[in-house]
């Protein structure tokens, strides 16, 4: 459904209709119809307003991360590519509400940047934060080889006292908190239960309760056709 939606939102931000304050009132007429051709779901200007909030979330996070060195993204995948885990946890140590966008799946990342990006890169030339330039490195001169020189003893122990650092950090590192697991935000599971057709209020908190504490079940219903999540859930409830 998110494709559908985010189809027509494209098609009318590059005809200029997604203005500062939102979106021009066809704008959510058009959606609402091309979701309901395509998806056989019929939605309101609201649910579109709670999707496009959770997109704004989503490229706010994740082209943060992708501006930093060790990040890219995985387009076949449709998530984050870390480099190494290192990588990870050093920068979840310093944004610890980003940690379950570890292994998230995205669909639909270049739309939701093209509509987002204020400076959407198109075509080659658009570098993430994975694709830096590497420099050739020099290859040493066989004919005239470097001679070693000995060490004085106060480059010895300063050379040990490096060693006993970087041992030290190391150690600090084993003891760093494991990242958190992968929890979609209670607003954004919500938005998606209002969105399933004919799902009585009480289907839906009962649906919330169990869906809060089970991402897998979240994930397992972002995967069916709209139309068959009332079946589903009721068939959990």
């Amino acid at each position: 459904m998110d494709t559908a939606l985010l189809e027509v939102l494209v098609e009318h931000h590059n005809n200029g209709d997604h203005a500062q304050n939102g979106w021009k009132s066809h704008v959510y007429s058009a959606v609402i119809g091309n979701v309901r051709e395509k998806c056989s779901v019929t939605i309101t200007k609201e649910n579109i307003s709670s999707r496009c909030k959770t997109f704004e979330k989503h490229y706010e996070a994740i082209s943060k991360m992708l501006s930093q060195s060790g990040f890219g993204w995985d387009w076949v995948n449709n998530k984050l590519s870390i480099d190494s885990e290192n990588v990870w946890l050093k920068y979840v140590a310093a944004n610890k509400k980003v940690g379950f966008y570890k292994n998230r799946v995205i669909k639909n990342w270049d739309a939701i940047t093209t509509i987002y990006s204020k400076d959407h890169a198109n075509g080659e030339g658009a570098v993430t934060g994975a694709e830096t330039v590497v420099e050739p490195t020099t290859e040493p001169n066989e004919a005239s080889p470097e001679v070693p020189q000995k060490k004085r003893t106060g480059d010895a122990i300063l050379c040990l006292l490096g060693d006993m650092k970087g041992s030290f950090h190391d150690a600090l590192k084993s003891l760093e908190p494991l990242p958190l697991p992968q929890v979609t935000p209670p607003a954004e599971i919500l938005a998606t239960l209002e969105m399933i057709p004919d799902l009585a209020r009480g289907d839906i908190l009962r649906s919330y309760g169990k869906l809060i504490l089970s991402e897998r079940l979240y994930q397992a219903l972002l995967e069916l056709p709209m139309n068959f999540g009332k079946e589903w859930l009721l068939m959990l409830n």
